[in-house]
């Protein structure tokens, strides 16, 4: 078989985010090299042994490995199936230099909460307009990377904060179409953006992301209903694209926005 060497990379609009990078190699093996920003990495298939700081290192299916800037290392894969990988470049404003040291010498996270959460937040950044819960899951991510490098700030019971989590729905409110991102609500409402999560989510029950989503699919149903199309309707209430309305209309409705625009507008003659 020949060797594969598939990729894709792009930057997201979403702030400490540096590049996103995808790739299925089967042979090929990295030099030592460096980067300016921290590498997150998740393997999906296969293993890639690395060496970092001298010290040999792996990345079984379930590890999630964060490899600190400017630290030299390398990485080739394990078993002749080669490897899929996913990985977050991050600048420093989820990981500040502090922590470089901790990094280097326990690089390779065993932590399932930690691993699925770093998966969605490659979901949320696959398909633009997703960025707000990008930036929330990030967050979160970035809060539990702290607790493993630094143990004794480990996270607790999120404190409950009613006061802050109305104002973020006051905001969220005003802002239905035009949306608003995590940096500028945190500045808004003048909370950390962790905190700012975790206040709404417990008192909401629900994620901002969520909670921004479900208003806009209610604005979509009732602009369908006055005869708009799935596109224009889009435009209205703040979605990327039309394909964007449909996937979260249909996750939150169980149809597509063309299917309901028909079926409800055929009962509602019928009655």
């Amino acid at each position: 078989m020949a060797p594969q060497r598939n990729v894709s990379a792009w930057r997201p609009r979403v702030p400490g985010v540096v590049e996103v990078f995808h790739a299925h190699f089967t042979e090929y093996a990295y030099p030592m090299h460096v980067h300016e920003a921290w590498t997150l990495l998740i393997v999906d298939a296969g293993a890639v042994r690395y060496d970092l700081d001298r010290h040999e290192h792996g990345t079984p299916h379930d590890t999630v490995s964060l490899l600190p800037p400017h630290v030299p290392h390398n990485g080739s894969p394990v078993g002749p199936g080669g490897f899929r990988k996913r990985v977050l470049y991050l600048d420093a404003t989820h990981l500040g230099d502090e922590l470089i040291g901790a990094a280097v010498d326990g690089p390779d996270l065993r932590d399932p909460v930690l691993r699925r959460r770093v998966g969605q937040v490659h979901t949320a950044l696959a398909l633009p307009g997703d960025e707000l819960e990008a930036e929330s899951r990030l967050a979160l991510v970035g809060e539990r990377l702290r607790a493993h490098l630094r143990p004794r700030l480990a996270v607790g019971a999120p404190r409950r904060d009613p006061a802050l989590a109305r104002r973020l729905r006051e905001l969220l409110d005003e802002r239905v179409p035009q949306g608003v991102t995590l940096d500028e609500a945190s500045a808004l409402v003048r909370a950390h953006p962790t905190h700012l999560v975790r206040a709404f989510s417990g008192a909401y029950g629900i994620a901002p992301h969520q909670y921004l989503m479900s208003r806009r699919v209610d604005r979509a149903r009732r602009l369908l209903l006055a005869g708009l199309k799935p596109a224009e309707v889009a435009a209205e209430t703040g979605f990327y694209d039309q394909a964007h309305l449909t996937r979260h209309f249909r996750k939150l409705v169980g149809v597509t926005p063309g299917r309901y625009g028909r079926g409800t507008s055929h009962g509602r003659n019928g009655k």
